[in-house]
């Protein structure tokens, strides 16, 4: 598995956080006929999952793409077009394992995966000429309200969390197993609300009935719960991609930014398994939807 991956990746989203920027909170201004905000989709429409979409959102960012769209030099040839001169390149990462045979000091053959990361470089779609329209699509003008609020609304519903609504803190018990609510006109906006709900309703994904989620967090504080926070903060911000809603900037973010520096620079794999387990939180959730196992089964 070759670590400068690890590295890079760590690295960027590092120096990210030390100018208090986190790199997932954007772009969520982008005007395109995918949608005003979204996941990156690779050229076949196909979200990216976990880290991808960390370092895809930073990328387009530090670039100023509005298209949410990305595709390989071959990819962008095998649809006509091509990638414009001195264009520079983001990395994504692909994981996988292979099989390999291992005779034992006994003289059996026994099978062990190997995990291995690689990376490879894709374009935006605005660093590309020549591809069909719709990749460069606008979209037809549409009201901001009510609706999209209304499908929030119907996504944690759906959840039959025990959701509570009360007080001026927002958090998950998971002795009584309920999330804790301020009331709603305790938020400056709707899409406040629904971007720190969707926060712990990741933390609710955690207990052992669910995903089972335990970093051996101790204490509040500890390197457990910086942990569970930063894997609540990117399943919140993959969430609110996936319903259209802008997160909320929380008042004690530069406090957190400062833990997950701390992991960070001491374990460079921590962000790549944040994402992944965020990518499983945000994904446990989407099954609960109606139809979900529906779609799952076609």
């Amino acid at each position: 598995m070759k670590t400068d991956v690890y590295d890079k990746v760590t690295a960027t989203i590092v120096a990210e956080l030390e100018k208090g920027v986190r790199p997932w909170f954007k772009p969520w201004s982008a005007e395109h006929a995918a949608g005003r905000i979204t996941r990156p989709l690779r050229h076949n429409g196909q979200p990216y999952a976990g880290i991808n979409i960390l370092m895809l959102w930073g990328s387009a960012v530090a670039q100023g793409f509005a298209a949410p769209i990305w595709m390989t030099f071959r990819q962008a040839m095998e649809l006509g077009a091509h990638v414009r001169k001195g264009q520079k390149g983001s990395l994504v990462v692909y994981a996988n394992a292979v099989t390999r045979t291992e005779v034992d000091e006994n003289g059996e053959e026994n099978e062990r995966e190997i995990p291995f990361m690689k990376g490879y470089t894709v374009f935006n779609v605005e660093q590309i000429e020549g591809l069909p329209d719709h990749y460069y699509g606008r979209p037809e003008p549409r009201l901001n309200g009510p609706a999209r609020i209304e499908s929030a609304e119907a996504f944690f519903a759906a959840l039959r969390a025990d959701i509570r609504h009360g007080g001026n803190q927002a958090y998950y018990a998971i002795s009584s197993d309920h999330v804790q609510m301020p009331p709603f006109d305790a938020f400056a906006d709707a899409e406040s609300y629904y971007a720190t709900l969707a926060h712990e309703c990741t933390h609710w994904t955690r207990h052992p009935k669910r995903l089972d989620r335990d970093f051996g967090r101790k204490r509040w504080g500890d390197d457990g719960y910086a942990r569970e926070e930063l894997v609540a903060e990117l399943a919140s911000a993959f969430l609110c991609a996936d319903l259209e809603l802008t997160p909320e900037v929380r008042e004690d973010h530069a406090a957190y930014i400062a833990s997950w520096l701390k992991i960070l620079k001491n374990d460079k794999r921590a962000i790549f398994s944040a994402a992944a387990h965020a990518q499983r939180a945000a994904g446990y959730l989407h099954s609960l939807q109606p139809g979900a196992a529906e779609e799952r089964a076609a």
